[in-house]
C-alpha cells in the first residue's frame, strides 16, 4: 500500500489553531425563533410606556371615547406644559434628584463596606449580625410607617427632603447582595496579599474590594436609583405638595372632581424619562460591568 492510499482520519489532518477557531471559538448564531420570541417581548415590555405617551398626547375627552386611540394625537405638548405648571415638577425633580442620588451613592457605599465585612472579615457574632439583616428584610415597611414618623417628627424634620433620605441610606437587600458576590470575586488571597505589602485597611477596601465590586455596585446603583426615584409611600406621608418629590407632585394632578387623564399621563411621562434616560446613558456600561464581573468569577 502506497502512502497516497493511506486515509487519515479528519480529526488527524487538521491544524490544532483552526480546530480551536471551530470550536471553543465559535460564534453562536441566533435562529429566527429566538428573534421573533425576544420582538415579542420587547413589544410587551415597551405596550405601557407607549400608551402613556399615546394617552398623554390626546384630550381626555378623547380617552373616554370606544375605542380608545391607538396613535398619537397633537396635544402632547400642551399636555407636558400643563402638567409640569399643575404639578409644579420643576422643584419636585431637583428633590428628586437631590434624594436619589444620596440614597444611592450612601447605600452603594455602605452596602459595599458591610457585605465585605460579612464576605470576608472574621468577627464575633457575623453569622447572627448576618441573620439578623437578612430577616429585617421580612418585615413589612408598613409597620414601622408610624414610629418613624414619629422618631422624625421629634427630630424636627418634618416636610424635610432628609426624613426621606435617612431611613434609606443603607438597606438590608444591598448588604445581603454585595456579600452574596464578593463570597466568590474577591479573593481572600488578594486579601492576604495586600495585607503582607504593608496596605492599611483603608487601602485594601479602596485598591482591592472597590474594583472587585464594581460590576456588582453598578448594578446595585442602578437598581436603588430607580426604587428611590419612584418611593411613593413614605415621601406621600413625610412630605407635602410644597416641597415634594416627584412621585408626591405627581399625585397632585388626580385631584379634583374629573381628573383630566390626558393631564396625568403626560405627568407620569415626565416623571418616567430621567428613568429612561439613565438606562440609555448607563444601560451598556452596567451591562458590561454584569459580563465583566461573570467572567471574572
Amino acid at each position: 500500500m502506497t502512502t497516497s492510499e493511506l486515509t487519515l482520519p479528519k480529526a488527524a489532518t487538521e491544524k490544532p489553531g483552526r480546530r480551536r477557531a471551530t470550536g471553543a471559538g465559535k460564534q453562536l448564531h441566533a435562529g429566527p425563533v429566538t428573534y421573533v420570541v425576544l420582538t415579542v417581548f420587547a413589544l410587551v415590555s415597551l405596550a405601557p410606556l407607549v400608551w402613556t405617551a399615546i394617552a398623554a398626547s390626546r384630550t381626555d375627552r378623547r380617552l373616554a371615547e370606544t375605542p380608545p386611540p391607538l396613535w398619537f394625537g397633537g396635544n402632547l405638548f400642551k399636555n407636558l406644559q400643563a402638567a409640569w405648571d399643575q404639578a409644579g415638577l420643576g422643584t419636585a425633580m431637583l428633590n428628586s434628584v437631590i434624594v436619589a442620588g444620596t440614597i444611592t451613592v450612601s447605600t452603594v457605599l455602605f452596602s459595599t463596606l458591610a457585605g465585605f465585612a460579612f464576605a470576608k472579615l472574621r468577627f464575633r457574632f457575623s453569622g447572627l449580625l448576618l441573620l439578623l439583616t437578612i430577616g429585617t428584610m421580612m418585615i413589612p415597611p408598613q409597620l414601622a410607617v408610624v414610629p418613624l414618623y414619629l422618631w422624625m417628627s421629634n427630630l424636627g424634620w418634618s416636610n424635610q427632603l432628609q426624613t426621606v433620605i435617612l431611613p434609606s441610606l443603607v438597606t438590608a437587600f444591598g448588604t445581603f447582595f454585595m456579600r452574596q458576590y464578593l463570597v466568590q470575586a474577591l479573593p481572600t488571597e488578594l486579601i492576604e496579599a495586600a495585607r503582607v505589602d504593608g496596605a492599611s485597611s483603608l487601602r485594601v477596601v479602596w485598591h482591592v474590594v472597590f474594583p472587585a465590586a464594581r460590576p456588582a455596585m453598578a448594578v446595585l446603583g442602578l437598581l436603588t436609583f430607580v426604587f428611590a426615584w419612584n418611593d411613593f409611600l413614605w415621601p406621600i406621608i413625610a412630605l407635602n405638595q410644597q416641597n415634594p418629590t416627584v412621585q408626591v407632585a405627581l399625585n397632585a394632578l388626580g385631584t379634583g372632581y374629573v381628573p383630566d387623564q390626558a393631564v396625568i399621563m403626560a405627568g407620569a411621562l415626565l416623571g418616567t424619562l430621567p428613568l429612561l434616560i439613565a438606562f440609555l446613558l448607563f444601560g451598556k456600561q452596567i451591562v458590561g460591568g454584569i459580563m465583566q464581573g461573570a467572567i471574572k468569577g
